[in-house]
């Protein structure tokens, strides 16, 4: 194929309470709303640059809420630019009582798991860089895993291997 996209621009979600999404998603990852409006969606982004990496579409408080092993998004995932940035993220997460699902170690990434207001898969994550990466293919087989790469505050926590979620 010649032609192919240059990478993902952006999630479009659904979620009950757009006010309470967009709270959260400013709050906790401190991402910047480039428009909003109220009742209906939100258009937010890490990168100033972009007019929005995430869209939050309410859809209103009686919307069923998605069911796990439910065919559709398991998570998105945002990566962090360090392992010391990935500690204080996590450090947030303790201090506000954010519920952590997961915290796994995939070989060249280390991945914190938890669920926004309306049960939609979040990673916030550190990756290595390519360079550091052991092997260049097959990155995220087993043997590669919990070798020490990333400690942290998270270390009683981390679980060894993909654990069904896949980075």
């Amino acid at each position: 194929m010649s032609t192919r996209p240059i990478y993902l621009g952006h999630v479009n979600i659904y979620v009950r309470d757009v006010e309470r999404a967009k709270a959260w998603y400013e709050d906790l990852l401190g991402l910047q709303t480039y428009e909003y409006r109220p009742g209906r969606a939100a258009f937010l982004s890490a990168d100033r640059e972009q007019s929005h990496e995430v869209a939050l579409m309410g859809l209103g408080p009686e919307a069923p809420l998605q069911q796990k092993g439910q065919v559709g998004l398991n998570h998105m995932a945002w990566r962090l630019k360090t392992l010391d940035d990935l500690k204080e993220f996590y450090r947030r997460l303790k201090e506000k009582g954010v519920p952590i699902q997961a915290i796994n170690d995939h070989g060249i990434s280390l991945g914190i798991y938890l669920s926004d207001p309306d049960g939609n898969g979040v990673e916030v994550y550190y990756e290595l860089p390519r360079k550091e990466w052991p092997r260049e293919d097959h990155v995220f087989t087993r043997e590669l895993v919990g070798s020490g790469r990333f400690p942290g505050p998270w270390d009683e926590e981390v679980t060894v291997g993909m654990m069904g979620r896949a980075g």
